[in-house]
Order: structure tokens, then C-alpha cells, then sequence
């Protein structure tokens, strides 16, 4: 059996090479060798780029019901940029005129052609072209109203009215349509193309040469959620902004990768609302950012990690409540599952609502070992007993509960205040919404001074040699990192706001820790004294 320290150093080794790789691959994506032919001068097994020629190009923008063309019937042009300079990015609107097959539930395509000036682009052979939906399915957002006198967004009311139920998905009107076209004279060596460039790419024989047509590319990632319409019956125009920019080889590559992993996500299960929280990462950030971010999220999962195995680790072998906080345990608990279901109902990105999730299960499971509760089956009716605690535990308790008195006279009125004026002021889907913000704008507003007790039983027995100070290390790693988290993944302002909460109370935890000294012949978490571990070892002997 691998011992604990062991364990860890697996643990964090693998995570050392999974950095590693990822940076290698990083590398491969972003650098792309390029032809050794075309060093020399020599031609053959290189493939060049077309746009070395400067072709006077057009770009049209056509729409269409159907996901493939091959006449000009049927579609309808909705742009048309002539002598289109590729180095010049631009931004348009334009009003897109909606069929009737779309407002009854369908879906619209665009077809873009870049294509030679002045010729149509189905009787150019050197065209190139992209599909791309400008609707897409999700199930609308619940209506929001005043729970006492009824009242909504009139606006809103309107446009489900003439949509589906709310349980069920509607097509939604796509506003944005980001173009990019790779503007580098890279010469690629035709034995050993990229793959996920090579599908982007159409090639033509010129003579004695392979040429590449220029490749256009569509930024999905641009695709945000916060940019769709509701598309109901009465709407016969819509708008939509083109947006054009180049785009270099390296960025190319590396944004067809991303495109991919969000779709893979989609695949796995992961809704449009949890791929659109991954876009942002990618869309919201530069790219040194982005960097920065993959090594902060890489290092907030080990951390995670290491701190529920610390965790579990400290309370699969605690047998003694000395110097431990019952209530704290139980709000900790009680905070822990009301910000899930808060976090549940308001369906935020599943890289929150994960983590969030396997911590209120570890949370139950601590207050089992804390109440000292054990569960007998008799049939189907569970039975719940309780141990008993001894005079050092009960000192404890005394403290815990003095603690706690001196709280509930300035939580208990601020909580019932708060939930009294969301419900006058704050629009809800339900009352279970209601109820769900008001637990958790509490557990936000107030849920650290439910950290208090632990913080005044320290006081009291002037000692922290009680508590998991590995699992604390990490967590406090982790809510300086989730600081920066706080500014990257889309979540709701209060959660926002109480990672910056959290950092106050690690600091007076450390200031404990500095202030009392280690004592040993105090108990330590696991109900142990180092005094008698020597006196064991002695006997041993």
C-alpha cells in the first residue's frame, strides 16, 4: 500500500507531466514547419499559398433554409463586399429577412463565398465557401416576476407567448457572424499538413505548382449566448453584424482546437449555456491571459484534489470533537448545499457547479462523523442514533454554543430583513427561487460570521492544534486562485464576492496560528497528543 506521502507525490509527479505535455502540444499547435523545398527555391512537395498572387477578391454572403446549395434559386444575398482587401477588417449590419420555415421552429443557413471580383461565385472554380447555421436550439429563459403583485417583463411575456413551452427548446436567432481569413504566405510542406488546417483547405494545380486557395474560417467561439434572440412568429427581420479581421497560421490552428474541444463538450452532455462559459474563457481574454489562466485552472483542480483528500483523510480518522466547532460543521454544511442548489437553479457552468457539488456531499458525510451518528435500517425506516461526548468535548460545546448566541442576535434579523426586501423588490421564476436566493444571499452576506465560532473556540482554548491545517493549506491556496477565478468564469455576483470573503477569514486563521504556539501535550486533530504517541512508542519498546 502507497502511504499518504507517497500518495501525494504521484499525484503531484503526474501533474508535473501533464503540464509538461500540454505545453508540448501547446508548441506543436501554435508552430508550424514549414516547407524545406521552399528555402532552396525548389517547388516540388510544397504546397503554396494563392493569395501570393493578389487576386482581386469579392466576398457575398448569401441565407438559405437548406444546409446545401448547388443553384442560385432559393437563396436570398445579404451582403456583397466587392474588391474585398483581406489586411482590412470591417464590422456591417444588415437586416436578414426571416422565412416563414425558420419562425415556425426551423433553422437558417449562411453560405459565404470568397470569390473573384466580378464573377458569381458558382461559376468561379477558384472559390472558396463556408456553411454556417444562424439559429440554433435552447430552451428560453424562465419568466422572472414579482411574487406579491405579479408583475414581468412585458417584452418577455410577449415573446414566449408565441414560443414553445418553456421545457422545451425554440430556435434562437444567431446576431453575430465572425469571419476570419489566414492572411500568412506560408508555404506548407505537402507531406506533412496539419489536420486540422487541412480541412479547411481546397487546393488547385497551377502548372507545375500546388497552390491553396485562401482559407476561410468562421469564429464559432464569437457565438456567445448572451447575443441570441428568441426568434417568435411575428418577427419577419432580424439583424445580423458581420465581422471580419485576419487571422494568422498559429491562431488558426489553435482556435480550430478550441472550437473542437467545446464541441467534444457538447457531445459529452454539456448544454449551450456550459459550452458558452468555456467560450468566454477563450473569447473574453488575450491570449497571454488565456495562458495564464490554463496554468491557474490547472493548479486549482490539483489543489481541489489534494484538499478533499486532506479532508477526508483528517475526518475518516478523527475520533474526538475537542477543540472542533459542532454548529460551525453543521452551517458549513447547510451553506455548502444551499449554495449548490442555488448554483443549480441558476444553471451555472458545470466548471462551478461540479466541484461545488462533490463539497456539499464531503460536507453531509462530516456532520455523520461530527453528530457521531450512525444509521440502522430497520426494513425501509432508517434509525439515527448518536454517541455521547465526553467533559472535554462538552467544554467545547459550552464554547460553541456561547458563540453562537452572541451571533443570532445580529444574523437572524439580517437575514429575515434581506429576504423580506428581495421579495418586494427582486423579480423571481418561483418561490422556490425566492426562498433558494434568500438562503443563499445569507449564506453570502453573513455565512462567515457562522466561521466565527470555530474562530472563538480557538480563543478560548488558546490552541489550533485541533484542526486540519493540511486540507486548510490547500483551500486557501485554492480561494486566493479562485480571486482570480472570480474575474475569468462567468457566476453570479454574490458568489463572485464571497471568494473575496473567504480570503479574510484564511488571514485570521493564520494570525491563530502564529498567535498559540504549538503545545504538545494538547490533542491533536485525530484526538492524540504528541506526549502520548511517545509514551506509546516508549511501551513499544
Amino acid at each position: 500500500m502507497l502511504s499518504r506521502s507517497s500518495f501525494t507525490s504521484l499525484v503531484v509527479g503526474v501533474f508535473a507531466v501533464y503540464v509538461a505535455h500540454t505545453c508540448w502540444v501547446m508548441y506543436g499547435i501554435v508552430y508550424t514547419r514549414p516547407c524545406p523545398a521552399a528555402a532552396q527555391g525548389a517547388a516540388g512537395g510544397c504546397v503554396w499559398p494563392y493569395l501570393a498572387r493578389r487576386p482581386k477578391l469579392q466576398l457575398s454572403v448569401y441565407t438559405t433554409t437548406r444546409s446545401s446549395i448547388g443553384a442560385e434559386s432559393n437563396i436570398d444575398l445579404i451582403l456583397n463586399v466587392e474588391d474585398f482587401d483581406i489586411e482590412s477588417k470591417f464590422e456591417r449590419t444588415v437586416n436578414v429577412s426571416v422565412p416563414k420555415k425558420t419562425r415556425n421552429n426551423g433553422t437558417l443557413y449562411a453560405f459565404i463565398f470568397l470569390h473573384h471580383a466580378g464573377v458569381l461565385p458558382w461559376h468561379d472554380g477558384k472559390q472558396v465557401h463556408i456553411v454556417s447555421p444562424l439559429t440554433t436550439y435552447m430552451v428560453p429563459k424562465p419568466e422572472e416576476i414579482n411574487l406579491l403583485t405579479g408583475e414581468s417583463d412585458t417584452k418577455q411575456i410577449e415573446a414566449e407567448k408565441q414560443t414553445n413551452a418553456l421545457d422545451e427548446p425554440v430556435s434562437h436567432w444567431r446576431s453575430r457572424l465572425t469571419l476570419n481569413v489566414m492572411v500568412e504566405d506560408f508555404v506548407f510542406d505537402g507531406s506533412s499538413l496539419p489536420a486540422d488546417v487541412h480541412r479547411y483547405m481546397k487546393m488547385v494545380q497551377l502548372g507545375k505548382t500546388v497552390h491553396y486557395l485562401p482559407i476561410l474560417f468562421i469564429d464559432q467561439l464569437s457565438n456567445r449566448v448572451k447575443d441570441l434572440m428568441v426568434i417568435n412568429r411575428s418577427t419577419t427581420e432580424l439583424p445580423l453584424t458581420v465581422s471580419y479581421d485576419k487571422i494568422s497560421l498559429g491562431k488558426l490552428r489553435f482556435w480550430i482546437h478550441m472550437q473542437d474541444a467545446v464541441y467534444s463538450l457538447q457531445q459529452f452532455g454539456f448544454s449551450e449555456k456550459d459550452a458558452d462559459e468555456v467560450k468566454g474563457i477563450f473569447v473574453d481574454t488575450n491570449l497571454y491571459f488565456l495562458a495564464l489562466t490554463f496554468f491557474v485552472a490547472a493548479f486549482h483542480l490539483l489543489f481541489d484534489f489534494l484538499a478533499f483528500k486532506n479532508d477526508i483523510s483528517f475526518w475518516k480518522k478523527k475520533r474526538s470533537m475537542i477543540g472542533m466547532s459542532t454548529k460551525a460543521v453543521l452551517w458549513r454544511c447547510f451553506s455548502t448545499v444551499v449554495i449548490f442548489l442555488f448554483l443549480l437553479d441558476e444553471q451555472t457552468s458545470l466548471l462551478v457547479l461540479i466541484p461545488a457539488g462533490i463539497g456539499a456531499v464531503i460536507e453531509l458525510w462530516k456532520v455523520k462523523k461530527a453528530l457521531k451518528m450512525t444509521i440502522k435500517w430497520q426494513g425501509l425506516r432508517p434509525r439515527f442514533q448518536f454517541g455521547t461526548y465526553n467533559d472535554s468535548e462538552k467544554k467545547t460545546e459550552e464554547y460553541d454554543a456561547q458563540a453562537m448566541k452572541y451571533l443570532s442576535y445580529l444574523l437572524y434579523p439580517l437575514c429575515i430583513g434581506g429576504a423580506a426586501y428581495s421579495l418586494l423588490n427582486v423579480k423571481y421564476k418561483s418561490w422556490y427561487s425566492w426562498l433558494i436566493n434568500s438562503f443563499v444571499n445569507g449564506v453570502y452576506a453573513f455565512g462567515f460570521l457562522f466561521m466565527l465560532p470555530q474562530l472563538f473556540v480557538n480563543y478560548k482554548m488558546k490552541s489550533v492544534a485541533h484542526l486540519p491545517w493540511k486540507a486548510f493549506t490547500y483551500k486557501a491556496f485554492n480561494t486566493f486562485i479562485d480571486d482570480i477565478f472570480a474575474f475569468i468564469i462567468t457566476m453570479p455576483t454574490s458568489h463572485r464576492l464571497a471568494c473575496f470573503r473567504d480570503d479574510v477569514v484564511f488571514l485570521v486563521y493564520l494570525y491563530q496560528r502564529w498567535l498559540y504556539p504549538v503545545d504538545k501535550s494538547r490533542v491533536n486533530e485525530y484526538g492524540e497528543s504528541y506526549e502520548e504517541k511517545s509514551k506509546k512508542k516508549l511501551k513499544a519498546q
